[in-house]
């Protein structure tokens, strides 16, 4: 029995491909989100905060070369976003609540889509 030949790389299916355009217009809408918020729309102290992007930016390059160790990392972190948006949302008025709120919605769409992802090549790989 042979195994399969890893150094070729199969083309993407369309759940695949679909996933990762969803994973990645998340991951973009946070980090928008995240610098405009805290630099522009809604600023809290100097800026810093806006920061809290950095680890996004990292993962966009392992999204679009479909890694999914990035995947799976970012289906993890994204918790982390999560968190920030329903505690600000809660405790903050205006236009940093309504921000918040979009904040939960692109990191839930996030983690959907990385769960997708990640389910989906899971299920081809034992299936090939």
């Amino acid at each position: 029995m042979t195994a399969p030949d890893v150094s070729t790389p199969r083309p993407a299916d369309a759940t695949t491909r679909l996933s990762r355009a969803l994973a990645l217009g998340a991951v973009i809408g946070l980090i928008v989100l995240g610098l405009a918020w805290e630099l522009w729309l809604a600023p809290t102290g100097s800026g810093t905060l806006a920061l809290k992007v950095v680890p996004l930016v990292f993962l966009l390059p392992g999204l679009w070369r479909f890694r999914m160790r990035v995947y799976r990392v970012l289906s993890l972190l994204v918790w982390v976003y999560f968190t920030e948006g329903v505690v600000r949302a809660t405790s903050d008025t205006g236009l940093s609540a309504i921000l918040a709120i979009v904040e939960v919605v692109l990191t839930l769409l996030a983690f959907t889509a990385c769960a997708l992802h990640v389910r989906w090549r899971l299920r081809k790989t034992a299936t090939a």
